[in-house]
């Protein structure tokens, strides 16, 4: 039972969820499936998945969802695998595992996924991830006492309002920060090094796997993310493993 309260504190994140909803609404349109992992609470990522796999309401679709169960500094190599492009990718909680999940966030953009950090206590920086949908409580009970569970029942039926409005679902809604080059209509691109290779290596983008040149940046290394631009890299925006 959530503590008394909870509603109102749950008010404060309605702009969150309704842009949480409709990106994850669209995703869903477009053929996606939710990824959930949390490693230090995995009975919230199962308990997510249930959520969305399951119709519990008459005329309420299943919608494909995966919970993961993997420790904190796993997480990257479990999913890398599993994750196409235009799926989800929800992540839950921070803790001692705050560096695994922040570096599945980083990594997720490369492998086209669309993400969504759940949690309470300390707030995430800005931009770790494309949505986040945080309870300001630094003693983290929320965790247990039922408010992140009535967070993400929220979340899953504020989804399904959007499919009852299905001329909100054919856009991305994202609005993503402008990476096109003015000169040659290219865009930059982030980048997760597979195989590196002599000046050049094999990586994994949004758009697929394709082999660019490396030679502005030097030698990288399996797991590297890179900036790509025009099929060469441009930047190392940090190391691999």
């Amino acid at each position: 039972m959530a503590e008394p309260g909870a509603t109102q504190t749950l008010g404060s994140l309605a702009s969150d969820l309704a842009s949480t909803s409709l990106a994850m609404a669209r995703r869903f349109a477009a053929g996606a499936t939710l990824w959930c992992w949390s490693p230090e609470h995995p009975e919230h990522a199962q308990h997510v998945a249930v959520e969305f796999v399951h119709p519990v309401i008459v005329g309420k679709r299943a919608l494909p969802a995966v919970a993961i169960a993997t420790p904190g500094d796993g997480g990257a190599d479990q999913l890398r695998p599993l994750v196409a492009s235009g799926d989800v990718v929800l992540v839950g909680g921070g803790g001692a595992a705050a560096a695994g999940v922040s570096d599945v966030l980083r990594r997720a953009p490369a492998w086209g996924a669309t993400t969504v950090w759940m949690g309470a206590g300390g707030r995430p920086p800005a931009g770790a991830a494309d949505h986040v949908l945080w309870l300001a409580d630094e003693t983290e009970l929320a965790v247990h006492d039922g408010r992140l569970v009535l967070l993400y029942h929220l979340l899953w039926e504020l989804t399904h309002v959007c499919f009852e409005h299905p001329g909100l679902l054919g856009a991305d809604g994202a609005c993503e920060e402008a990476t096109t080059c003015i000169t040659c209509s290219d865009e930059g691109r982030l980048a997760e090094v597979l195989a590196p290779a002599s000046d050049g290596a094999t990586v994994r983008t949004a758009a697929g796997i394709e082999d660019i040149d490396t030679t502005m940046v030097g030698d990288v290394h399996r797991g590297d993310l890179l900036l790509v631009h025009a099929g060469t890299a441009i930047t190392l925006v940090e190391g691999g493993p």
